[in-house]
């Protein structure tokens, strides 16, 4: 009986052992293939990366260097360079290319060119990519798309930090300040707890980044609760310009500042005030603003330069003629930029701030006077342009209500409405 069970025994014990040997092979064997399947597509995958995978590196074109030793100073080499010139001159002349725009260089992982894309404009992007042996270059089209956005802040300290603050560009500040610059001195007159509104045109990448503003169709700035509002319509003269709710032009005949961001006033108007250098008393028929060497002036009407030259104790001086017997003084200028004879229009630069003649330090001495008397240009009323035509009143009420309607609500407080808030028919901001 035990010689049976053993024969038994044996035969089992061997079919087990050589399935289980069977076995352990087969599970080595699938590893060993999943483990060259792995190592395979790793290797595909480190292949893809090298191809396919792109590092760019962001330059800033540097002012006056020639492009090619700049990409030379950047790591290409000088027969790389010169192909990638010659493959871009076709469609674009890089002898435009503007200092401070980007440049992007694109390599491999393993450090080969691969791309170079310069940012020609917020629309535009030139492409040099390899093809071959040589470069191909193309300008391609940046996507984006253009909305109406409402904009509001407040100011704590300039306009410019509440722009900021609000997420926008510097920009939007200096269009705001032109619109209201009639009637506000953005140096003096903001005060802490101004808020703005604006409606914008925004033009904004895939991405969300904001490429460039276009037309701002309704401004708001409420200084000290005394809110100034601005419509953007296309008046009689057929080119834009911006009208109170109620229609009546934000433009003036002058501007509120000779300079465009006012400094403050260090001297007013006087029949007699002490002299600093003369030391006499003595009229000062004009105001001083106080103000870095360098600063922009600006005329603050169109008119014609009827002197710009040196007149003795004047310094630099520039005098504009107007219309309807008007002529303005700017004195101690630095740099003078227009020349005797030459129109000027409201807004443009015609020289830098300095301390020529008569000065003790830096300023801009500003004078107007009409049919040969000087007047207090600090209590001047400063005339409106035209309003709007009562034959497009219609049009303008429906430009008002539809950007007034797309206002922001105010940041804290209500806005109180006052000065220019439009009339019973005008629709209020939401």
């Amino acid at each position: 009986m035990t010689n049976i069970r053993k024969l038994i025994f044996w035969p089992i014990f061997a079919v087990i052992a050589a399935g289980c040997l069977g076995a352990s092979y087969y599970q080595r064997y699938i590893a060993d293939q999943q483990f060259a399947a792995e190592v395979s597509s790793a290797r595909d995958e480190a292949l893809r990366i090298q191809r396919e995978v792109v590092l760019f590196t962001k330059r800033i074109i540097p002012s006056g260097r020639p492009f090619a030793l700049f990409l030379n100073g950047i790591g290409i080499d000088s027969p790389t360079t010169a192909r990638l010139v010659a493959s871009a001159q076709p469609v674009f002349d890089l002898r435009r290319l503007r200092a401070g725009n980007e440049l992007d260089i694109g390599r491999s992982v393993l450090g080969e060119l691969r791309e170079v894309r310069y940012n020609i404009d917020t629309d535009r992007v030139l492409s040099i990519a390899p093809a071959g042996d040589a470069f191909h270059s193309t300008i391609e089209t940046i996507p984006s798309h253009t909305d109406e956005a409402g904009v509001s802040g407040q100011v704590e300290g300039s306009l410019f930090q509440a722009v900021t603050d609000a997420g926008e560009r510097p920009e939007l500040a200096m269009r705001l300040a032109e619109i209201f610059g009639w009637d506000l001195d953005f140096y003096t007159d903001p005060r802490p707890g101004d808020t703005f509104r604006v409606v914008v045109e925004k033009k904004t990448f895939a991405n969300g980044e904001t490429a460039a503003y276009g037309r701002i169709l309704a401004a708001e700035y409420d200084n000290a609760g005394h809110a100034y509002r601005a419509i953007l319509f296309r008046g009689a003269s057929g080119a834009p310009a911006y009208y109170t709710p109620d229609g009546k032009s934000m433009k003036k005949a002058f501007l509120h500042s000779p300079l465009k961001f006012a400094a403050p006033i260090t001297s007013h108007f006087s029949l007699h005030r002490f002299h600093p250098i003369l030391k006499e008393y003595r009229a000062h028929l004009g105001i001083d603003y106080g103000a870095p060497t360098g600063t922009p002036v600006q005329t603050i009407g169109d008119g014609r330069v009827i002197f710009a030259g040196r007149k003795g104790g004047d310094g630099n001086l520039v005098k504009v003629e107007h219309t309807n017997g008007y002529t303005t003084y700017y004195m101690h200028l630095s740099r003078i930029v227009v020349r005797a004879g030459q129109r000027v229009e409201q807004g443009q630069r015609i020289g830098l701030v300095g301390m020529t003649g008569l000065a003790t330090g830096p300023h801009l001495d500003f004078r107007i006077q009409l049919r040969g008397q000087f007047l207090n240009f600090e209590r001047l009323p400063l005339p409106a342009s035209d309003p709007v035509a009562r034959r497009d009143w219609n049009q303008f009420a429906a430009a008002r209500d539809h950007a007034l309607a797309e206002m922001p609500p105010p940041p804290g407080e209500h806005t109180t409405l006052a000065s220019n808030s439009p009339g019973p028919s005008a629709t209020r901001a939401r």
